[in-house]
């Protein structure tokens, strides 16, 4: 089970983690939620009903790996060959992510939080580590964060297909961005399992 996801009965997955595996994906999961900011009832916490009517921002972020969290509705407006058309899709882009942006951002936070939860719930065993069990809903929680880490480091890799991660498996030990890579296909590797153990 090292390193992988394995189905639990009832519903669930399970993976043997060890120390230095749970401090690396709380340490991005903590990164990612930093990313993210806070939710509007954490800017305005007097008022329980503010995140229901407060809009969301009607731009696309300009951190590349928030326009790759969150990316326009409608398609990229500057591949559109006719100006007018550009201009509508911009502007549907824009009403859509005002709408949506809130609620798409809480509920990154709420996915990477409750990686972050459930780490820190283990209790160390030594070297041998410790297992991670996680519910049906905990295990789709811990699929989003996967993903979202995933597009977040491939965002800084500037992995946009699949040629570029055949790529990543040739660089050489001196790269600097070997370890973000290494990082990159082992999460890649949870997240194939985690995803095979919720299919039915």
């Amino acid at each position: 089970m090292p390193g992988t996801f394995e189905p639990l009965p009832g519903g669930g997955a399970a993976v043997a983690l060890d120390d230095v595996e749970i401090s690396i994906i709380r340490s991005l999961a903590v990164q990612l939620l930093e990313l993210i900011g806070p939710g509007p009832a954490e800017d305005a916490p007097d008022d329980p009903l503010a995140e229901l009517f407060a809009d969301g921002p009607s731009e696309p972020p300009s951190d590349p790996v928030l326009k790759r969290l969150f990316p326009d509705a409608y398609g990229d407006p500057e591949g559109t060959p006719q100006a007018k058309e550009a201009e509508e899709q911009r502007a549907y882009s824009s009403e859509f992510r005002r709408y949506t942006e809130n609620d798409l951002r809480a509920g990154k936070r709420d996915n990477a939080l409750a990686v972050v939860r459930s780490l820190d719930a283990l209790r160390s065993a030594g070297d041998d580590g410790v297992v991670l069990k996680l519910s049906a809903d905990e295990s789709r929680q811990w699929l989003g964060a996967l993903n979202d880490l995933r597009l977040a480091i491939g965002s800084r890799l500037d992995i946009t297909d699949e040629e570029d991660t055949d790529l990543l498996y040739r660089l050489p030990d001196e790269d600097p961005r070997k370890p973000m890579v290494m990082a990159y296909l082992w999460l890649g590797g949870l997240q194939e399992t985690l995803v095979s153990t919720l299919m039915p």
